[in-house]
């Protein structure tokens, strides 16, 4: 059965909405400088429009997210060949990753101080082309005062696979319907990036952003730089940043990834995460596409922050592996989302 699941505080003025359909996050209501709330993530209404939807909105995004080239890897002397649904190359798991299956509820408290729900996949050996038996957890749970925390663990049954777990929810602090976000405020705390060639598939590169429009270290406002950068041949930010730290997927390295601020709301978000990457991406491809409440979503209506391994590591030794083998450590993926206003 596929339902809708809510997690609110004790004071009722922090609340999310989630779905057992691609382990989704719906809504995030939190309250403004003046204490007025409003539902920042974009969205739909309904479990059928996340069905029948291929925006990514929310979805917890998998076995593998963003794009493998050419849709095949080798591993340990194989070949795999993936499920192919962006041009030549995979994106996002397949047509159908973990982002499009029903997920298994095995916990849920909603009424305690710190609600959770913890949703779980069994990913079968073959699936979209994917090598091994994988097992998957995701917890969504609440903290005090305004705190979403999102953890994604794997482990590999019986086979090597690479596994790179993405939450792709949008992101609008002025509310999800204001329109764009180009008057937010960013930071993101990276001096690296991947540039990609024209099909969106990183060179290899690992470049610094001194100098260049991938610049972020200090609070920017958006739309200042929107139209200097480019991802697919759409204007605007569509790119993997490497966030320094410890690279080792057992929790280490759990550190502040990016700032986010709305001017006028006063709504802040601080992304904290143990991950060596963050996809930033400014919704360029978004165009009158209805979400909740009849809302019409356009270009840069939102922004995403995906903290995750690189793209297209199976194919870089240079990138920090995302390969998990049966035995050895689980992956492990913790976000922390501090809101403030």
């Amino acid at each position: 059965m596929v339902g809708v699941y809510e997690l609110k505080n004790k004071k009722g003025d922090f609340s999310i909405k989630v779905t057992n359909w691609g382990a989704t996050l719906m809504s995030v209501i939190v309250p403004d400088s003046k204490g007025n709330l409003a539902d920042v993530v974009l969205g739909y209404d309904t479990v059928a429009e996340y069905v029948n939807g291929s925006s990514y909105f929310g979805a917890l995004v998998g076995r593998v997210a963003n794009r493998v080239a050419k849709g095949r890897f080798v591993l340990d002397g194989k070949v795999y060949h993936l499920y192919i649904n962006d041009g030549k190359n995979a994106l996002h798991g397949g047509h159908r990753g973990f982002s499009k299956v029903i997920w298994t509820v095995k916990e849920y408290v909603p009424d305690c101080d710190s609600p959770y729900i913890t949703f779980y996949y069994h990913s079968f050996d073959g699936e979209q082309g994917f090598p091994g038996d994988l097992n998957v957890y995701v917890t969504y749970r609440l903290s005090s005062p305004y705190e979403l925390n999102l953890h994604m663990n794997a482990t590999a049954l019986d086979k090597a696979t690479p596994v790179n777990l993405v939450n792709h929810a949008y992101w609008n602090l002025a509310g999800h319907g204001s329109g764009d976000v180009l008057g937010h405020l960013i930071q993101v705390f990276a001096s690296e990036y991947t540039p990609v060639d024209s099909s969106m598939i990183p060179t290899g590169q690992i470049a610094g952003v001194a100098g260049t429009p991938y610049d972020l270290r200090l609070l920017t406002p958006l739309g200042s730089r929107i139209n200097l950068v480019s991802g697919g041949g759409a204007a605007g930010y569509d790119v993997n940043y490497a966030v320094h730290g410890n690279y080792a997927v057992d929790g280490d390295g759990f550190r502040e990834v990016a700032y986010l601020r709305d001017p006028v709301s006063g709504r802040a978000l601080e992304l904290w995460a143990n991950q060596p990457g963050v996809q930033l991406y400014t919704s360029n491809w978004m165009s009158n596409l209805k979400g909740k409440g009849g809302v019409v979503y356009g270009q840069y209506g939102a922004v995403c922050l995906e903290t995750q391994g690189f793209p297209d590591a199976v194919h870089h030794p240079n990138f920090p592996s995302v390969i998990l083998r049966p035995g050895g450590a689980a992956y492990r993926h913790d976000m922390l989302f501090k809101f403030s206003f």
